[in-house]
């Protein structure tokens, strides 16, 4: 008995139904979209992009623009012409090689120098040397003048001025401010009146307007000094120490105008007014030492209560 023939034949896939949830995403009809996210691998650029940002391209326009690169340059030379103008004008009035010897010191000058400037009593030789007409360093002459020392002087005696406000509890940055104001100015108005008096007696000396704000500046030691023993010892420490350090300054005063002012008495001894001059000559050197114990008692006397 022949049996029916049956052909088997690939059973169609089911459809999905609407509303059913497909267990597998169906591959095989279309490979899926590329996602469009780039991913940063070193060195590379998968998007075509400039790796660096719009930052980086302004700084490379900037350098590659020609104009800015000369803009750049041109503004470079005229800083440049700018500092060399303003060197040349602090020249015209101040001598900046001449300057620098007025701070050529060391450690052992300092010493020697603080040393003379409170005991000057026992110190001889006042006469400040020279080679080949040209004076020596202060490193090299205890006896040359300097603008170190009274430059440090000063600094410190604000610093104590303001630790003894401080301790009074009348510290305020406006008081302190007036007491360096006024220390440097009383310096620069002493200074200026010397000039005065020297230029109206015609007095031929050795002192130029460093030398001054030097021996002028060395009534800060003095300061330093009187202002340490009234913090210390009170009222009685402070007088003790203002008398001290006026008769050291004052004898030191003397003894080192002695030998750039009176000493030029010879040059003048002819002439009309020559019996006269000598004794003005005298008479500036005795009233600028007697003039340092006044201003050392002015700008300390308020330190200390």
């Amino acid at each position: 008995m022949d049996l029916p023939h049956h052909g088997y034949r690939a059973s169609a896939k089911p459809r999905a139904r609407a509303g059913d949830p497909l267990l597998f995403e169906d591959t095989s009809s279309a490979a899926p979209p590329m996602n469009n996210q780039s991913y940063y691998t070193p060195g590379y650029n998968i998007g075509g992009a400039p790796v660096g940002g719009p930052g980086d391209a302004g700084v490379n326009n900037l350098f590659a623009d020609p104009m800015a690169s000369a803009a750049m340059m041109y503004g470079s030379s005229l800083a440049n012409q700018g500092k060399d103008i303003v060197n040349k004008e602090i020249s015209r009035y101040v001598s900046v090689n001449k300057l620098k010897y007025f701070f050529a010191v060391d450690s052992k000058y300092v010493m020697k120098k603080l040393l003379l400037l409170m005991f000057p009593y026992t110190h001889q030789d006042w006469e400040v040397r020279y080679h080949r007409d040209t004076p020596l360093t202060p490193r090299h002459d205890v006896n040359a003048p300097d603008l170190y020392i009274p430059s440090m002087a000063f600094i410190t005696y604000i610093l104590l001025a303001g630790m003894a406000l401080g301790i009074q509890k009348r510290f305020s940055p406006e008081v302190l401010g007036l007491c360096a104001s006024t220390a440097l100015v009383w310096v620069v108005i002493e200074v200026l009146v010397m000039l005065l008096c020297l230029y109206i007696l015609s007095v031929h000396s050795d002192l130029s307007i460093f030398d001054l704000f030097a021996y002028s500046g060395y009534k800060y030691v003095g300061m330093i000094f009187t202002v340490l023993g009234g913090l210390l010892f009170g009222s009685d420490g402070y007088f003790v120490a203002l008398t001290w350090s006026s008769c050291a300054l004052m004898f030191f005063i003397v003894r080192a105008f002695k030998m750039k002012i009176l000493s030029s008495l010879s040059h003048d001894s002819m002439g009309a007014g020559a019996t006269a001059k000598p004794r003005l000559r005298l008479y500036i050197t005795v009233a600028t030492a007697a003039f340092q114990p006044i201003i050392i008692y002015w700008l300390t006397s308020h330190l200390v209560r």
